[in-house]
């Protein structure tokens, strides 16, 4: 097995968690890419920092083997965390970066600075061990827990050109998700006309459409479930209303013009997300009087990556002669930048990193420390595996 600093990869992940680079105004990414930017260069390597908003940098460094021709390989992490919410409900401190009972503690240790940190020193790693062929680009990304800004500015700077495969390191308790499920997001504007509340006829009131048009939605989730049965790894599309908007208090007896529906759509290969939108349009518009709009706020199709692909069957190899058990295939619940990496990037890409699948978001957050250790490993064999086409 190829050797990594052990010690160093968990103290890096604390120097991580404890920058708190959340995905809100005021804190950002910035430091935290910073943090990773000045490790890349102590290790000799030359990364560019591209900057995709205001204090919300990608970090990009390319590290050449040395060995001759070959593949390049992607390893991703995003260095942006949820907020820590109400302080209440955590028992530690969220960017203390605790280690307690074999556990590093705090917001965004799984999710995912841990997963970054073993990205960074399993290159170092396979790079001190001797040359190898093609490179490894490692990358730092900005904003994956918004509108993955920094996937969308990778892919259209034309850096997945050159990329053969990518492995994410995202939580995902020692499965290797080479699925992961689409998120399409809908807004639906119906506009009627406004009335005095004492004389509705004057009116037209989109609120009882509305309503007709969430009965539809149920509808349509049923039927396509039926149409697109469960995934082994992804479970049922569902079809999620999740915010309503209309009227106003302060005006009970006005008839509003207008009513809002946000729509949350989480598919399963197979489904086309053109054609659910499009289906959706058609059901808001069927009440007379009442016109409907339907806009798309975000559109993430599903991943669905074989498992005979390289960067899967490196990362399968990797993960059965480090830990000697053999490898767990699952789905990623959510989208993750590997979404964007391969729908937009056209790169095969697969999620595996320290962590629980579900502890991401939640209080009291930690990562297993034996875990990092073992990931970071597994990424270093991986890599050998992929860029050797030994798997």
């Amino acid at each position: 097995m190829i050797d990594v600093d052990a010690g160093g990869v968990v103290e890096f992940t604390q120097a991580l968690v404890r920058i708190p680079s959340t995905n809100d105004p005021g804190r950002r990414e910035r430091a935290a890419a910073d943090l990773v930017a000045a490790r890349m260069r102590e290790w000799g390597w030359e990364p560019v920092v591209y900057e995709v908003a205001p204090d919300r940098p990608n970090v990009v460094a390319v590290v050449e083997g040395g060995g001759g021709p070959g593949p390049t390989l992607m390893f991703e992490g995003h260095t942006d965390v949820v907020t820590e919410g109400d302080l209440s409900t955590w028992t530690v401190d969220p960017f203390g970066a605790e280690i307690r009972d074999g556990r590093l503690w705090g917001r965004g240790s799984a999710d995912m600075k841990s997963g970054l940190a073993a990205t960074l020193y399993a290159t170092r790693a396979l790079q001190l061990a001797g040359p190898f062929p093609g490179r490894i680009k490692v990358c730092a990304l900005a904003d994956e827990e918004g509108l993955m800004l920094g996937a969308h500015h990778f892919v259209s700077e034309g850096l997945t050109a050159d990329v053969d495969g990518a492995i994410v390191a995202e939580p995902e308790a020692g499965e290797i998700c080479a699925v992961a499920k689409g998120a399409l997001r809908l807004r639906v504007d119906l506009t009627g006309k406004m009335a005095h509340g004492a004389m509705p006829q004057h009116g037209r009131n989109p609120i009882p459409a509305l309503g007709t048009l969430l009965v539809a939605l149920a509808a349509l989730q049923e039927e396509l479930q039926a149409r697109h049965p469960a995934h082994e790894h992804l479970g049922e599309v569902y079809v999620t209303p999740t915010v309503l908007h209309a009227g106003a208090e302060a005006q009970v007896n006005v008839i509003p013009a207008v009513a809002s529906l946000f729509v949350d759509v989480r598919t399963i290969p197979g489904v086309e997300h053109k054609t659910v939108a499009d289906r959706v349009a058609v059901l808001a518009s069927a009440v007379e009087g009442i016109t409907a709009e339907v806009s798309v706020l975000v559109d993430r199709p599903p991943v669905d990556v074989p498992t005979s692909d390289p960067v899967v069957a490196a990362l399968a190899a990797a993960h059965r002669a480090v830990t000697g058990q053999e490898p767990v295939y699952g789905g990623v619940p959510g989208s993750t930048d590997g979404t964007v990496l391969t729908h937009w990037g056209g790169i095969p890409s697969v999620v595996y990193g320290p962590g629980g699948k579900w502890i991401a978001h939640q209080a009291d957050e930690y990562v297993e420390v034996a875990e990092i250790v073992r990931c970071t490993r597994v990424f270093a064999e991986a890599a050998r595996r992929f860029l050797h086409r030994d798997f």
